[in-house]
C-alpha cells in the first residue's frame, strides 16, 4: 500500500511515527451475478475487500468508488453503509503507527474490467459468496454484513457512556 502525500507531509511536519488516526474506507462490491469483487494484495499476498484512506476533504463514497476503480479498474455506485468501525492501532515495519476508522460501503458494479490497475494488488477476480477464498476476519465480516441487508452495524457504546442508576 503505497502512503499518500498528505500523510507523508503531516509526519514530516512532526508527527513522526506518533499514531495518527486516519479515516478508512472499505468497499463490499457485488455485480449483477451477486458475485464479490476481492483483490490478492501485493504486501500480504492474501485476498480481501478494496479499501484506502479519504484524501483531505473527499466524501467517504467518493473514497469508496475512487479506490475501487484505481485498484481493480472496476465502476461501482456506493448503495448503503453497511458498518463503521475503529479498528485497532497498526504499527508498520517502517515504526509509522495508524489507527483507521473504517466506513464500509455495499457497492453494485456498473461497468469496467476487473483487472490489477495499480500495482496494490497482484491480482482481481469475482467470486459467487459461497465460493470464496480463505479470508482475514475482517473482509468475512464485512461481506456478511454486505449480504445480510440489516441496519448499518457498529459496536456497542461502552458501559461507562451509560447513565447512572437513579439519574435517567
Amino acid at each position: 500500500m503505497s502512503t499518500p502525500e498528505f500523510i507523508r507531509e503531516i509526519r514530516a511536519a512532526g508527527a513522526g511515527h506518533r499514531l495518527l488516526l486516519l479515516p478508512g474506507v472499505t468497499a463490499v462490491v457485488f455485480d449483477d451475478e451477486g458475485r464479490v469483487l476481492l483483490g490478492r494484495r501485493a504486501d500480504t499476498g492474501r485476498w480481501s475487500v478494496v479499501g484506502g484512506i479519504a484524501e483531505p476533504g473527499e466524501q467517504p463514497a467518493d473514497t469508496a468508488v475512487r479506490e475501487v476503480y484505481e485498484e481493480t479498474a472496476v465502476r461501482c455506485v456506493p448503495e448503503r453503509v453497511v458498518l463503521v468501525q475503529m479498528l485497532e492501532p497498526v504499527t508498520y515495519a517502517n515504526g509509522d503507527a495508524c489507527q483507521y476508522q473504517d466506513i464500509t460501503f455495499r457497492c453494485r458494479a456498473t461497468g469496467g474490467e476487473a483487472r490489477a490497475a495499480d500495482g496494490e494488488l497482484l491480482e482481481v477476480a469475482w467470486f459467487h459468496p459461497d465460493g470464496l477464498p480463505p479470508l482475514e476476519p475482517f473482509a468475512l465480516h464485512r461481506i456478511h454484513r454486505s449480504l445480510a441487508g440489516e441496519p448499518t452495524w457498529f459496536e456497542a457504546p461502552q458501559a461507562w457512556c451509560e447513565a447512572p442508576e437513579g439519574t435517567a
